[in-house]
């Protein structure tokens, strides 16, 4: 049963190592160097990694949601193509960082195959998860305007991409507890019902100590991401949007007090509104991603023969901006319909999880990923300001590569308890 259930996963991963070789033999064709091993290599490595889960989960007759993994392929070999155009020094380490995620994907269904486990240490995550913050802003390295890394020798990992997983799992948790209380109220104000602090209290504090020291790393990305998240896993545990409504009405506050605090708030915003009035200042980024938008019209230029490196950190937050121009509008859309693809069967686990931590769990961890993908997505068109974070499974980056992996790990097993108790 196992082995049919996983049947079409690995039909469409042979699809993904047909469209990684292709991508990048084609890519060195365009650099005049004829046909080279190392492409193909790169391709038959990224297959070999994902095949071996593939096997893996075979093996332990993983019965979790087939067609998770061959979007994380997708999306990865996508973005291991553009680095390898864009910055093939790089390729290379975005190689091993997926190799690293993988791994780590393989050691969270291993660990975490009775997901409910979780549920018995909320208050380990938050505590870990703090400790992190508090380390960053104490030991950390300012990057773009935001102290949100710390350097270990050579490397440089981003402890916010693992806190944010672990807030998913303790908000999850804590919700799961107290929901009817939280849902139902037990005093009016204004006529609302609200719970009492004693349900609340902790959660708001926990949640609001994250975000403050994330605000004090000016890492404001991170700090949307945590609030988006939150305001989502509030209303799937109580269906209340009169949370919602005032959570936002919360963060158009504290919006406001960020833009004063901080001078880097205020070119954002800026910068958002009019780019081109300081087109050869501030505004570059984001006036040479729509140009690159623009001029890849709806094939694009052909992968390689573009011009998406006058955008700086190119490989990273503007990504998709490359994607455009080389592929098209038709690329981005094959993109944008993979993330569509994953949210749905993310939020599907949710609902056929079966218990409350599961769905919360669940729908907890694919709002995570929805709101990154849009936030980024967005700046990067100016749809919304840009907020400097990576584009899931695509951009350059390790400590965000191993993150979206354990997240991926647990939505399988979240799935797999479903399908064990026959949801």
């Amino acid at each position: 049963m196992s082995l049919s259930h996983r049947k079409n996963e690995g039909t469409l991963l042979l699809y993904v190592f047909l469209f990684v070789t292709t991508g990048l033999v084609l890519l060195a064709l365009t650099k005049g160097r004829g046909v080279d091993w190392q492409p193909i290599i790169y391709g038959a490595v990224v297959t070999a990694v994902f095949l071996i889960c593939h096997v893996f989960l075979i093996i332990n007759k993983h019965q979790g949601d087939p067609y998770l993994l061959p979007l994380a392929a997708m999306l990865s070999a996508t973005g291991l193509i553009l680095i390898s155009r864009l910055q093939p020094q790089l390729a290379a380490k975005q190689l091993v960082w997926l190799t690293i995620g993988l791994i780590c994907l393989l050691l969270v269904v291993l660990l975490t195959r009775e997901y409910n486990r979780l549920e018995e240490y909320q208050y380990v995550y938050i505590i870990f998860g703090l400790l992190a913050l508090v380390g960053t802003v104490l030991f950390g390295t300012e990057v773009g305007g935001a102290t949100a890394w710390i350097s270990i020798g050579p490397l440089r990992v981003q402890p916010v991409e693992l806190v944010k997983i672990f807030l998913v799992i303790f908000l999850a948790s804590y919700l799961e507890e107290r929901k009817e209380l939280l849902a139902q109220g037990t005093f009016k104000v204004m006529g609302v019902n609200l719970p009492h602090p004693k349900h609340s209290g902790p959660l708001i504090i926990m949640w609001g100590l994250s975000v403050v020291f994330l605000v004090m790393q000016k890492d404001l990305g991170a700090a949307l991401l945590f609030f988006g998240t939150f305001l989502t896993m509030v209303y799937i545990a109580t269906s209340r949007w009169a949370y919602v409504l005032t959570g936002m009405l919360l963060f158009l506050g504290a919006a406001g007090i960020a833009y004063y605090l901080f001078d880097h708030v205020q070119t954002r915003v800026s910068i958002w509104l009019d780019p081109w009035a300081d087109v050869e200042g501030k505004g570059y980024q984001v006036v040479q991603s729509l140009f690159a938008i623009a001029s890849g019209g709806l094939v694009g230029t052909g992968l390689g023969l573009g011009y998406p490196k006058f955008i700086p950190e190119v490989h990273t937050d503007f990504i998709f901006a490359a994607l455009t121009e080389e592929m098209g509008l038709l690329g981005g859309i094959g993109i944008i319909l993979l993330y569509i693809i994953f949210l749905y069967r993310g939020f599907r686990i949710a609902l056929l999880a079966g218990n409350g931590f599961g769905m919360l769990l669940a729908g907890g961890l694919t709002a995570l990923l929805g709101i990154q993908a849009f936030t980024i997505l967005g700046g990067v068109t100016k749809l919304v300001p840009l907020t400097g974070i990576t584009l899931p499974f695509v951009s350059y980056g390790g400590s965000s590569l191993v993150a979206n992996f354990i997240l991926l790990g647990l939505l399988l097993n979240v799935s797999h308890g479903a399908v064990k108790h026959g949801k």
